[in-house]
């Protein structure tokens, strides 16, 4: 299996500093500071590229579970909130709410319902991320 890779570079002091990330394959790359990340400034932060990370690693991981089990997802879209909070004298994620909206002809809704759980409880990100509260709402659109 490839082994996936970014950077970053952090340049000055905390609050008067900046920086960039980049993903190794050169499809992103992205400034980040003290205000994009604890305030509404402009730019990314490591906590929206977890939320990114998850939200396409749940899709697809849902989508290949309702594969293996003879349906043919149309759609799986995906949206996750990463929640960076004060604890302590830290911060942590704590929690990340998925919301997704799939559509999946010839499933009922408590079979959609049960693979989406089980999207959320394995996927690879899910996996990483398990000292994090993670909720669901899944959706099956008709």
């Amino acid at each position: 299996m490839p082994v996936r890779n970014a950077s970053a570079r952090w340049e000055g002091g905390l609050k008067d500093g900046a920086g960039s990330m980049k993903m190794g394959s050169g499809a992103y790359e992205g400034k980040y500071s003290f205000g994009s990340r604890f305030e509404e400034d402009p730019g990314t932060n490591p906590e929206e590229l977890i939320a990114a990370a998850h939200a396409g690693c749940f899709s697809m991981a849902l989508s290949a579970g309702l594969g293996k089990s003879g349906f043919s997802p149309q759609s799986v879209a995906t949206q996750a909130k990463a929640y960076l909070e004060k604890v302590g004298e830290g911060f942590q994620i704590t929690r990340i709410e998925l919301t997704t909206v799939a559509s999946v002809p010839d499933i009922d809704d408590a079979t959609f319902q049960e693979h989406a759980n089980g999207a959320k409880e394995n996927c690879p990100v899910s996996k990483a991320l398990a000292g994090v509260e993670i909720s669901l709402d899944a959706t099956l659109q008709t």
